[in-house]
């Protein structure tokens, strides 16, 4: 099922200046999918037992809601925007309410920029992880005017990824850059770079690009078909993108809820990522 009419885009609202770069890429996106916006913040009240008294955490709540509906109101004026505030975990909390949600907006904590590991338990990746729709990581810093990315491999899951980044591309008004890469040990049955056909390769690809871009055949593509290592060439072009698309998990099915390719581009992207999951091709009734 697709999310209903009314549902909305829900940010993560942290306590930091970076969030409102969150709102700001989320207030466009819920305005160009004709959602409303929920900034929704959550605060674990038992895991701050030092504090004199609750009211303290909520008045900075209700500012920061305050303050980010403002920042919400100056990229799309006409907008809907509602504030909550919530007590209890805030990845428990978010990963509820994305079962309502349209598409969940939540900063990477700093990951693009970390030169660590990063864990499992992140929010952004937790989130992106098991959500039960798309989840808009957001960066530090705005990202350029460039096209839509989207990483398509063949899979089921990675055709919705691609039905999604066409309606983000119509939406924005942006270029669509679908790329398809081929693994160098995964060519040919016999692992030789001889049985490789890239023409097929690209036949493949623009065949998937015309069956999902039908309902949207005034947004312009350039189709890719190449051969490396996904995660890194994605990357890489991620950097000249306003925005990247990749499915959650697309044709690994033995690994977790996430895939190889959607934790590179998480963990390592500099342009914002949209992890698709959740998403029904059926479009909100009258859009």
């Amino acid at each position: 099922m697709g999310a209903p009419a009314d549902a909305p885009v829900v940010v993560a609202l942290g306590s930091s200046d970076a969030a409102l770069e969150v709102v700001r890429l989320a207030a466009a996106e819920a305005a160009d999918h004709d959602r409303a916006l929920l900034l929704l913040h959550a605060f674990n009240w038992a895991a701050t037992p030092e504090a004199v008294s609750v009211s303290g955490p909520r008045a900075d709540a209700e500012e920061l809601i305050e303050r980010a509906g403002a920042v919400a109101g100056e990229v799309r004026p006409a907008l809907a925007v509602s504030g909550e505030i919530v007590e209890g975990a805030p990845v428990v909390t978010l990963i509820r309410r994305s079962e309502s949600a349209f598409l969940v907006a939540v900063g990477d904590g700093g990951m693009s920029h970390s030169r660590s590991a990063i864990t499992a338990d992140t929010p952004a990746v937790q989130l992106a992880a098991r959500a039960a729709c798309p989840v808009l990581v957001v960066r530090p810093e705005p990202p350029p005017q460039g096209p839509v990315l989207v990483g398509v491999d063949g899979s089921a899951s990675a055709a919705k990824a691609l039905e999604f980044a066409f309606d983000c591309a119509a939406r924005r008004s942006a270029r669509l850059l679908a790329v398809r890469v081929t693994e160098p040990a995964r060519q040919g049955a016999g692992d030789d770079p001889a049985d490789f056909d890239p023409e097929a390769a690209r036949a493949e690809l623009a065949e998937a690009v015309a069956r999902h871009g039908r309902r949207h055949r005034s947004v312009p593509v350039e189709c890719r078909a190449v051969v490396g290592e996904p995660g890194p060439i994605l990357v890489e072009l991620s950097r000249c993108a306003q925005l990247t698309v990749v499915a959650a998990r697309g044709d690994e099915p033995l690994r977790g809820m996430l895939g190889a390719v959607s934790q590179s581009l998480l963990y390592h992207s500099p342009a914002p990522v949209i992890v698709v999951r959740g998403f029904s091709t059926t479009a909100p009734a009258g859009t």
